[in-house]
């Protein structure tokens, strides 16, 4: 729980599901809730609750299930999981999560080693059936506009790329989005030690537009170009060079996730790729 720019927000991750998820943080009847891990799950993922009214919301709902906020729904936040070095290089001057908490944890250290493997069946997933389309750990973005649901696997960017990079395109609910992807981001819940584990990579989604004319974008082995005016961004929308240097991308609500998470809760998604 923060201010960040002002605007209060919680963020969350579950590690059984790959999610990570910002929402606004609400005032309700002059209290501005703040939330904590409750230790439930529901189809493995994680179960938050407020301490004002002790309220139980599921992280990937995002919406109160049980207690007197039932049915209150949370604001989400644009954020992306990305390296630390991509993030440091961007904002050089960001505030950083102390680990100095007065707690001894092991920072650092994956206490689910093995987990993320694609075939592998998650945890405390309650005995509902797997959408099959996809292993169930694979990883995906999961992108909602409106009533259309699509997920956009790693594999399939990462098989588009070049020189580590990605770019696709596609429209969902009337909307046009991009989504870039980087490698170089190592997964959370792989090796024993975090850092070493394998690279999964990082995703972007982005409206397309900037002022009256909608860009289009191709991966190179310097980074991701547009056509229109060759200039290079980053994997935070941001042209870092050419024409439109300091120029950004507006942000498009995404969830990066294993496939078995995404699917549950989404059940009417399209896959890119695979799917009309």
């Amino acid at each position: 729980n923060d201010l960040v720019g002002g605007v209060p927000v919680a963020i969350t991750y579950c590690p059984l599901c790959n999610t990570g998820i910002a929402f606004r943080r609400p005032t309700i009847d002059g209290k501005l809730l703040d939330f904590g891990t409750s230790g439930k799950l529901y189809r493995s993922n994680l179960v938050m609750y407020d301490r004002q009214t002790q309220s139980l919301w599921p992280q990937a709902l995002g919406e109160a299930v049980i207690g007197s906020l039932t049915g209150t729904k949370l604001r989400l936040v644009p954020v992306q999981m990305v390296s630390w070095g991509d993030w440091k290089a961007e904002h050089p001057d960001g505030g950083v999560l102390s680990r100095d908490t007065g707690a001894s944890r092991p920072y650092g250290e994956n206490p689910y080693g093995g987990y993320d493997t694609p075939n592998s069946s998650p945890f405390a997933f309650g005995g509902a059936a797997i959408d099959p389309r996809l292993p169930p750990k694979a990883r995906v973005v999961g992108v909602q506009v409106g009533d259309d649901v699509e997920a956009f696997p790693y594999e399939a960017l990462s098989a588009r790329g070049l020189g580590g990079w990605s770019s696709v395109t596609d429209r969902l609910g009337g909307q046009d989005v991009v989504v870039f992807w980087k490698d170089g981001t190592v997964s959370a819940v792989d090796a024993p030690v975090i850092a070493d584990s394998r690279d999964v990579g990082s995703t972007g989604v982005f409206d397309p537009t900037v002022g009256d004319r909608t860009l289009t974008f191709r991966a190179t082995a310097g980074g991701i170009v547009d056509e229109q005016t060759g200039s290079t961004w980053d994997i935070f929308g941001r042209a870092a060079s050419g024409p439109m240097a300091g120029e950004a991308l507006r942000p498009i609500i995404s969830t990066e996730s294993f496939w078995f998470d995404w699917a549950a809760f989404h059940p009417d998604t399209r896959i890119f790729g695979t799917d009309g």
